[in-house]
């Protein structure tokens, strides 16, 4: 991965974006609902857009041993290689629902996220864009999980 990859994060609103991308969208807030996240209650959706029009979604899933939960961004984008295993991902959609005060504008994606998200950058031809829902029908666009991590771990 090249620094050339990495730039500033860009901002829309949900209705300046394309018909796929919000409903994109909707399904990852959709998705926040079905989290479980009794100890955070953090709840966070994830949405990603396959090559062939498929949505497949996630949530994240939380443990009393803390390491054995799951990230949101990870049981979206495994579940949807382990079913549609020849589809590029188009676009992966996040969304956070909490009664915390958000310290920043929008939630990124944690460091194993990243990396997940990087390698299936990897493996595929197009980059894969993410958007990241914000407070008040903000959205953050990535053109690709290299603005996140540029760095990411390669074999």
């Amino acid at each position: 991965m090249t620094l050339q990859r990495v730039c500033s994060i860009e901002t829309s609103t949900i209705d300046q974006l394309s018909e796929p991308i919000q409903n994109l969208l909707k399904e990852a807030s959709m998705a926040t609902q079905r989290a479980y996240a009794p100890y955070s209650n953090f709840y966070v959706g994830a949405a990603v857009l396959l090559s062939n029009g498929e949505v497949v979604t996630g949530n994240n899933q939380e443990n009393a041993a803390f390491p054995s939960g799951l990230c949101a961004e990870r049981v979206a984008i495994l579940a949807a290689k382990a079913t549609y295993p020849t589809e590029q991902l188009i676009g992966l959609a996040i969304a956070v629902r909490t009664e915390r005060e958000l310290k920043q504008a929008f939630t990124p994606s944690c460091g194993a996220c990243l990396q997940v998200m990087s390698d299936v950058e990897q493996r595929q031809e197009p980059d894969l864009p993410v958007y990241i829902q914000g407070p008040n029908n903000q959205v953050y666009i990535a053109k690709n999980v290299g603005q996140f991590l540029p760095f990411g771990f390669e074999l």
